[in-house]
């Protein structure tokens, strides 16, 4: 076989198999629709039986016995699962939208929506994160369990810990404050009462799928302790990420206790050497984030008040959250009665 032919079979065998792998998603994710919009109806004929034909609940378990024995071969009409078909009949019926998402996750990532979640604007919240960051079961029950939209929506909060002049830079506030929590939840880590920075930083390295389903999936790995050479002296950032949406480099500072000004100082340092070494020309400034145990609201607020870098200094748990403490806190902050999430995931106030 000469070398252009097993180049050119190579190459078509390529794209065979991204067909392949393409048809294959496609067949899913229409399957998965078909079955949602078959539990939305069931739920709506369930609540028609109830309410115009005044059928009780043992209409529930009377379906699930006749479909059970016309389709043994299909699993899921169980009398529970029939409950959450109405259920989640009950709870999209006035939200066209929301149904509409519904069908672009698994069922089963609907069912823990349904039951883990409260107000429509935390469902509405999560089925855009599934869809966006492609959660499977096991990291939405994750991500709900560690109130990941309690913490995101602290962090949406109008910040007054941080002015820095948004003429000065290149990535709106808005979109910094979307992808950089306050708090950070890392359980995964498992570590001891009491550890190092060195124990801290090998342990995420040794969980950077975990760390990358905390901080979001836009984050590819860099390096870490990275070198920077300044006249001839070498400096080391904790860890270098490069985020995919906002087009630049994060650095990342690790400290186990709490915040201190002169961190700042060293991270603006960082950031400029980044920029002027690492950063490519069609790449924005690059971004620091400082991850401390506990921080002083005032002590923040006055180390950011005069500089002109975006840094985020943030804190983080290695155990999960209280949840109803973090939900306290939430109800604390004054929101909009009514929220709805835009593409990008920051809220619209209406």
């Amino acid at each position: 076989m000469k070398t252009s032919q097993a180049q050119d079979y190579k190459k078509s065998l390529s794209l065979i198999i991204k067909r392949v792998e393409e048809s294959k998603h496609e067949a899913i994710t229409t399957v998965n629709k078909l079955l949602i919009e078959l539990y939305w109806f069931i739920g709506g004929t369930i609540i028609n039986l109830q309410e115009k034909s005044k059928w009780g609940d043992g209409v529930v378990e009377k379906l699930s016995q006749d479909l059970r024995m016309k389709y043994p071969e299909m699993k899921g009409f169980s009398v529970q699962n029939l409950w959450y078909m109405k259920k989640f009949y009950l709870t999209y019926r006035g939200a066209s939208i929301l149904q509409t998402l519904s069908g672009e996750i698994s069922w089963s990532n609907n069912v823990l929506i349904l039951d883990k979640t409260k107000s429509i604007e935390e469902k509405e919240f999560y089925l855009k994160m599934c869809i966006k960051e492609r959660w499977s079961y096991r990291e939405l029950q994750r991500q709900v369990d560690s109130a990941y939209f309690e913490r995101f929506m602290l962090s949406q909060k109008p910040d007054k810990l941080v002015k820095i002049e948004q003429e000065k830079l290149a990535i709106p506030l808005d979109d910094i404050y979307r992808h950089l929590k306050d708090e950070y939840i890392l359980e995964f880590l498992d570590l001891s009462e009491t550890f190092s920075e060195k124990e801290l930083r090998k342990a995420i390295l040794n969980n950077l799928r975990d760390f990358f389903l905390e901080f979001g999936k836009n984050l590819s790995f860099v390096g870490d302790e990275y070198p920077l050479v300044v006249d001839g002296e070498e400096f080391r950032i904790d860890l270098l990420f490069f985020h995919r949406e906002l087009k630049c480099l994060i650095a990342i500072e690790l400290k186990i206790g709490e915040f201190k000004p002169e961190y700042v100082g060293k991270m603006q340092f960082y950031l400029a050497a980044l920029d002027e070494q690492i950063k490519l020309p069609h790449e924005n400034p690059s971004v620091g984030l400082i991850l401390c145990r506990s921080k002083k609201d005032s002590v923040v607020r006055l180390t950011l008040s005069k500089i002109h870098e975006p840094v985020k200094i943030s804190i983080y748990q290695t155990k999960l959250p209280d949840k109803k403490l973090i939900q306290q806190r939430l109800e604390r902050i004054k929101l909009p009665e009514k929220l709805l999430f835009n593409d990008s995931m920051s809220y619209v106030r209406l």
